[in-house]
């Protein structure tokens, strides 16, 4: 089992890291706020004005710890590591088969059927803990008929149809999924920019989700920008959205959602700009990320290979099990269900 390591996000303008010894040293205005044992780290993850010596930057890749640079507002702007590892042939294997429409077919459909699950999955634990509502019983059957449609879609094209429905029911009763609604109110879904709370959340936590989703894949020795879901395309991460897909609904949206009912962010955390776009002040990203990092430390079950894991660590072992269908030792790719 591979073993569960932290992400360091430094988001403090002006912030220099640089190498001491076997430390990542985190330094403001020349003096050290922070001292942190590299071999503890898994990324680091920087925002905006945030500098990094050379040394600190070879260390990182040379030992397996990935540089992501973003900007203030979330934006992801590049991503430094070492040498890719895995086997090349692997990568030959993924690009052949994503070439081929009837084998991408085959790894698409278990990806959308998991987020079809996972997001009715997350509207029957509202119904269960609080109550239905007319928004929710509607979206539940309707989701049930999408995961049946799922399972015989002939085509790429229609599957990624099923994918986008599966999306628009779900976010049909999102509004109802928050109890406290004071600033907090969610009609639909708006990305680049948000245009509200909810949105500037999401999206900001999807940033951080394809950050973890693109190195796990990357430690497998899969590309993580040759999807088969999502088609290629220059500059996206296409394999990590793929992946996305499956921890969308209950590892990111139920964090948002989190934040919000139990009071942990607020309306006054948030900056709405001249454009109508809605932005986190420094103190709500900051409480953003505190709470993404005990999210992944949260453990669960995982439904394949029936042991307890961290959620941060069922990155990894979705992606190992990706490489291995790709490899020929599993008969089919098995998404994670979450109940």
């Amino acid at each position: 089992m591979k073993k569960y390591l932290n992400t360091l996000y430094v988001t403090t303008q002006g912030a220099y890291l640089n190498k001491e010894g076997e430390s990542l040293l985190v330094n403001i205005e020349h003096e050290v706020k922070l001292r942190v044992p590299i071999h503890t780290l898994g990324s680091v993850v920087c925002f905006g004005s945030v500098m990094c010596s050379p040394y600190l930057m070879h260390h990182c890749a040379k030992n397996s710890v990935a540089m992501a640079f973003l900007s203030e507002r979330g934006r992801f702007l590049a991503r430094v590591e070492g040498p890719v590892s895995g086997n090349v042939l692997l990568r030959c294997e993924q690009c052949r088969r994503a070439d081929d429409e009837a084998q991408s077919l085959e790894v698409a459909r278990p990806i959308v059927m998991a987020k079809a699950n996972n997001c009715r999955a997350v509207l029957r634990r509202r119904v269960r803990d609080y109550g239905e509502t007319e928004a929710l019983t509607v979206a539940i059957m309707r989701l049930d008929h999408v995961i049946k449609e799922v399972q015989t879609e002939p085509s790429l094209e229609s599957l990624r149809g099923k994918e986008g429905d599966a999306g628009r029911v779900y976010f049909s009763a999102f509004n109802d999924l928050i109890r406290e609604q004071d600033g907090f109110t969610f009609t639909t879904r708006s990305r680049r920019p948000p245009m509200d709370r909810i949105n500037a959340l999401l999206s900001f936590v999807y940033v951080l989700l394809a950050h973890d989703c693109a190195g796990a894949l990357q430690g497998v020795g899969l590309d993580p920008q040759v999807g088969f879901l999502h088609r290629l395309r220059p500059g996206r991460s296409s394999l990590a959205l793929d992946l996305m897909e499956e921890f969308r609904s209950f590892f990111a949206d139920r964090l948002v959602l989190s934040l919000i009912n139990l009071k942990q962010v607020n309306k006054k955390g948030f900056n709405i700009t001249e454009s109508g776009a809605v932005e986190m002040t420094d103190e709500t990203r900051k409480t953003v990320l505190v709470a993404y990092q005990k999210r992944k430390q949260e453990e669960l079950m995982h439904p394949f290979v029936k042991e307890k894991a961290p959620l941060g660590i069922c990155f990894h072992i979705q992606a190992q099990l990706l490489a291995r269908y790709l490899r020929g030792d599993l008969d089919g790719y098995p998404p994670m269900l979450w109940k």
